[in-house]
């Protein structure tokens, strides 16, 4: 396995359960991908990668429980709010105030987007029958359907929180994949009962560090892998550290960097075509870390949406205890890719500058605050996962999961279910795991 993230790890965990014998090899220092867990002190931790899981994720779910870990409801107790041209309104439920018009509007919109998802399959996206909107993005869908402003800026904001991006980024096809591979857009933007429904305790690298602990000396840190010479049939893997040879090599990494391992021989081109088109998501997560969540005592929940930003969504990201407070917002799409190279005390006051606009002064001054620009990663190169603009599942959406020879992928883009999201790299790992074991010609410790 390349790649020590939730994938990886699954689908070592998959081969250690029929005795396959098996390495892990990870660049980083330390197991998780894109899952990381930043000690705020007292034993307390922030959050800087995925951390969400849902209702629906049943792999995840499961999984929680068997590694001893537990889960704890996502906070959101009081009045969302919205920020938008100056004013801040706030609001209960999901969907955030707005002319009966643009509501209408934005309500048929997200009615057609499931309809039309549910026309994907999520195995064969270049085969559905909508695969002809592979040539449109899906700015220029909502600008042919979606007639008023608000409606438009609050689909905005959806696509930006969920994809990292800008709507005239993402190919249409690439859009109705995703929502189908969760199951609807609304699964995909709630908080309780959806997407952002709970967190575990202790943060979710806890996940990657329990299974690391379960494989023992098979994972490899600190070990870029450099090259995979599958020449004779089998794989040698060669990484800064070591070399391993064996039957098959599960690549467990975004596209975008296993496209960077030198592969003898040359992969197919579309492969090749493939990983150079799917673009990864951009996004700055911070946390600002106050002594308590004084935006309870305020009535407020703590989420909030700015159309205004530089900040796009805002979550209650507080310890289950609620001590200390602290309020996690995203910058997403343009916005980060236009602050990623500031530097940290710039992005702070940025950010706390529009927590402010939300919640009053208090939020402008936190005792703490901590962020990651994903794109800025080496190993990463963006979150949350990526994405394919106009054209790329229909000329390179098979080489995504069909293994080259010994080569199989895995990673959370390769995911059919929950697609982006830790679920998805679990799916993909265990899916990769049995292609191997269906191939055959594999070592039994």
């Amino acid at each position: 396995m390349v790649g020590a993230g939730l994938a990886g790890l699954s689908a070592a965990r998959a081969l250690a359960a029929e005795g396959v014998a098996f390495e892990v090899i990870e660049a980083r220092d330390r197991v998780g991908g894109r899952t990381v867990n930043e000690s705020i002190g007292d034993d307390k931790i922030a959050e800087l990668g995925g951390q969400w899981v849902g209702p629906t994720q049943d792999r995840i779910l499961a999984l929680i429980p068997e590694l001893g870990l537990e889960t704890f409801p996502t906070f959101g107790t009081g009045l969302n709010l919205i920020e938008r041209k100056g004013t801040v309104r706030s609001y209960k439920g999901t969907i955030p105030k707005a002319n009966p018009v643009a509501l209408a509007e934005l309500g048929v919109a997200m009615t057609r987007i499931n309809r039309m998802a549910k026309k994907v399959d999520p195995e064969r996206p270049w085969e559905s029958e909508l695969a002809g909107l592979d040539r449109i993005t899906f700015d220029t869908w909502m600008r042919r359907n979606v007639k008023t402003s608000a409606a438009r800026d609050l689909l905005r904001l959806a696509i930006e929180a969920v994809w990292a991006a800008e709507p005239e980024d993402i190919s249409m096809l690439h859009m109705l994949f995703y929502v189908n591979s969760a199951g609807s857009l609304d699964l995909l933007l709630d908080s309780a009962d959806g997407a952002q429904d709970s967190r575990v305790v202790g943060g979710t690298q806890l996940i990657s560090l329990r299974m690391a602990e379960e494989l023992g000396e098979s994972v490899h840190l600190n070990s870029p892998v450099r090259s995979i010479d599958w020449s004779g049939g089998r794989v040698k893997v060669r990484a800064e550290q070591l070399e391993v040879n064996a039957g098959h090599v599960i690549v467990a990494l975004p596209p975008v960097l296993a496209g960077r391992i030198d592969y003898e021989p040359a992969l197919p081109a579309v492969r090749d075509g493939l990983t150079q088109r799917m673009i990864q998501g951009s996004v700055i997560k911070t946390m600002s870390i106050y002594p308590e969540p004084f935006w309870r005592d305020q009535g407020f929940s703590g989420q909030a949406t700015s159309a205004d930003g530089p900040v796009s969504v805002v979550f209650d990201n507080s310890p289950p205890d609620g001590s200390p407070g602290i309020l996690l917002a995203f910058l997403e799409g343009r916005a980060a890719r236009e602050t990623a190279g500031l530097t940290t005390g710039e992005r702070q006051e940025m950010v706390t500058g529009c927590l402010a606009r939300l919640f009053g002064d208090r939020a402008a001054s936190p005792e703490r605050y901590v962020d990651k620009a994903w794109a800025n990663d080496e190993y990463a190169r963006g979150c949350y996962g990526g994405y394919l603009p106009p054209g790329g599942w229909t000329s390179y959406g098979k080489a995504l999961r069909e293994p080259v020879g010994p080569i199989h992928w895995a990673g959370a883009e390769t995911a059919s279910e929950w697609a982006g999201y830790m679920e998805g790299a679990i799916q993909s790992g265990r899916r990769a795991a049995a292609e191997i074991l269906a191939a055959g010609r594999v070592t039994t410790s």
